[in-house]
């Protein structure tokens, strides 16, 4: 026997309410959810039992779709436009990021990863591409290695042109200031001079420099060229000295 048909009206029974309440609220919310699953439709359904309890069911968030319900009560025109611009928008959303994780995918393949489900075909072409990238990339090496060392020859060109500009400029301040002769430092000069001082102050007498100044200033010239002491200058003379002392008392004995 087939069922019977029901009459639509309340139930008086609260037993056989409550039942009927819970069967039928369970298939209203599986039937909303299967509407929004296979139609793409934005679904939401509120209920409240006569206890007060509430049941709700939304497809895309209760708030969103009440937000949308009001607006379309304000603005229906406006309401849909902007709900084809949310679809649009979403499908394009949906594209992107298919874009996005199949270039990832190509990224990690052309580093030899996640190369599995890759027929042989697919792995012949992804090795001819990675072979035309490293001639790509040693080409472009190579270019690069050419205008650094072109960038070092100028470079080099720049200072050999400047040191020959230097060492011209050193010649020309050569010309204009030619080297001095060689002079005696003055230190050794007042060297000299002290000595002469200290041996008139103790009473002393040379008679070479009284008899003859001019072989005494030869004689210390020579010696500060040298670069000789005064004192060993003394000491080579002491022996001249003796012997003309000598010589001049022999004449006397003699008489």
């Amino acid at each position: 026997m087939g069922r019977g048909k029901i009459e639509i009206k309340r139930i008086e029974n609260a037993n056989s309410r409550q039942v009927t309440f819970s069967k039928r609220r369970t298939g209203l919310l599986k039937k909303a959810q299967e509407l929004a699953i296979l139609c793409d439709a934005e679904v939401a359904v509120i209920i409240f039992s006569n206890t007060g309890k509430l049941f709700e069911f939304s497809s895309s968030g209760m708030k969103r779709t009440l937000a949308r319900y009001n607006k379309c009560l304000d603005l229906p025109e406006t309401a849909l436009a902007e709900y084809k611009k949310e679809n649009e928008e979403s499908k394009v959303v949906e594209i992107l990021k298919d874009e996005i994780a199949k270039l990832e995918r190509k990224q990690l393949q052309l580093m030899g990863k996640d190369l599995t489900g890759l027929s042989l075909k697919e792995l012949q072409h992804l090795e001819q591409q990675i072979n035309e990238g490293l001639l790509s990339i040693k080409e472009r090496k190579e270019e690069v290695l050419m205008e650094q060392l072109e960038q070092s020859r100028v470079q080099e060109q720049k200072a050999m042109l400047e040191n020959e500009t230097l060492r011209r400029q050193v010649e020309e301040l050569r010309c204009l200031f030619p080297l001095t002769e060689h002079v005696v430092p003055s230190y050794l000069e007042h060297q000299h001079t002290e000595r002469k001082k200290a041996f008139v102050n103790n009473g002393v007498t040379c008679p070479n420099l009284a008899s003859n100044p001019s072989n005494e200033k030869s004689d210390s010239d020579t010696t500060l060229h040298l670069g000789l002491p005064v004192d060993v200058q003394h000491k080579r003379k002491a022996p001249e000295k003796e012997t003309f002392s000598k010589n001049s008392e022999s004449p006397m004995t003699l008489l």
